[in-house]
């Protein structure tokens, strides 16, 4: 799967653009503030309705202005797609080959995309949150089943603390809460499970190619083990939960952890292995989801090289599998460098303005 075309209006500080990339790798540089990462932001809010740099969508508009739209044109292995997305005055809308979706969850799947930015760091040292929306972002990707699970469990964990907060306490209904939190929470613990483990397959591969060697592994950490069960755990917490007015117990406080070397990363690893260990996880990502659906991710890798010298720099391009289409920012400019010498088409940006170099 690759992008074949780009257009952006109204989002962010680009000026209305035309960026059509290359198969292979690209390469997008410019100085700081000009753009670079609002391309790619636009290409992930196309694909998931979600922005990795806020939560408020009037952000990504232009000043004074009131809307946006973005359209994409993508090559899957067996057939052209066509994305589009319009936001006016907090309401958004998304076509995928001109048909309107009726939820924005129809979207995703559609275009698989691994996008790495300098704050996903935080996934090695950060709270256990932020893995935890890794997880729910890649998994509702790829299983609908995942989201459907997730969707319902976050409406019934919702319903629950909403009684667990109340002046009322009703133990027959907190039984059903516990039900449906015990049913839909399985399905995600099974779903992490498996993917946490082909994960680690994929990352530990990925991350001695790049490191040099150094091993690491991803590990599962189910708040609630499978053995216990999701109902009986919830029902043992009860008392604690309505002291505490919220649910203290279930996939919602999830986490996975990454171990180099048999240390905990958080804890031990520099912030270099902590930033391979990151690039590690997103290329076992590309590796995963062409295992699980036959055709690579588009890969966003927004200023990775800043602080990877040049043997890393090299080793991480030559752990992207051939037939990935990678778009690469950077502020660097200088040719001889091995993302310069990799690229099938390089690109410049400066003040929102995009041109082919």
């Amino acid at each position: 799967m690759h992008l074949t075309s780009l257009t952006a209006e109204g989002f962010r500080c680009l000026e209305p653009l035309t960026f059509e990339p290359a198969p292979g790798v690209n390469i997008l540089r410019g100085d700081n503030a000009q753009g670079k990462t609002s391309v790619l932001e636009a290409v992930l809010f196309l694909v998931t309705a979600r922005s990795h740099r806020t939560n408020t969508e009037r952000e990504l508009v232009q000043r004074d202005a009131e809307s946006f739209r973005i359209r994409g044109a993508f090559q899957r292995s067996d057939r052209p797609l066509q994305m589009e997305v319009n936001w006016w005055r907090n309401t958004k809308r998304f076509k995928v080959n001109g048909v309107t979706q009726d939820r924005v969850s129809d979207i995703l799947g559609k275009v698989n995309v691994v996008f790495f930015a300098p704050e996903d760091v935080a996934l090695i040292r950060g709270a256990g949150s932020l893995r935890r929306r890794f997880l729910d972002m890649e998994l509702s990707q790829l299983s609908s089943r995942y989201l459907h699970a997730l969707q319902r469990y976050r409406e019934s964990l919702r319903q629950r603390n909403e009684l667990l907060r109340g002046d009322k306490m009703d133990d027959s209904l907190l039984d059903v809460w516990d039900a449906q939190l015990a049913q839909h929470g399985a399905v995600l613990v099974e779903e992490r499970g498996r993917f946490v483990q082909e994960l680690n397959e994929h990352a530990r591969q990925a991350h001695a190619c790049i490191a040099g060697g150094e091993a690491m592994t991803a590990v599962y950490a189910p708040n609630v083990s499978p053995e216990t069960g999701l109902e009986a755990a919830l029902r043992k917490a009860r008392q604690g939960d309505i002291k505490r007015g919220a649910t203290n117990r279930g996939p919602h406080r999830d986490d996975f952890e990454l171990v180099l070397e048999d240390r905990p990363a958080r804890n031990y690893a520099s912030q270099g292995q902590q930033r391979t260990a990151a690039l590690a996880l997103k290329l076992a990502e590309v590796a995963l989801i062409e295992a699980r659906t036959g055709e690579y991710p588009l890969l966003m890798l927004d200023d990775v090289l800043s602080e990877l010298d040049a043997k890393r720099s090299r080793r991480l391009l030559e752990a992207v599998p051939p037939g990935v289409q990678c778009i690469l920012t950077t502020t660097e400019n200088d040719g001889g460098t091995p993302a310069f010498e990799a690229a099938d088409a390089q690109f410049v940006i400066d003040g929102g303005c995009l041109a082919r170099r």
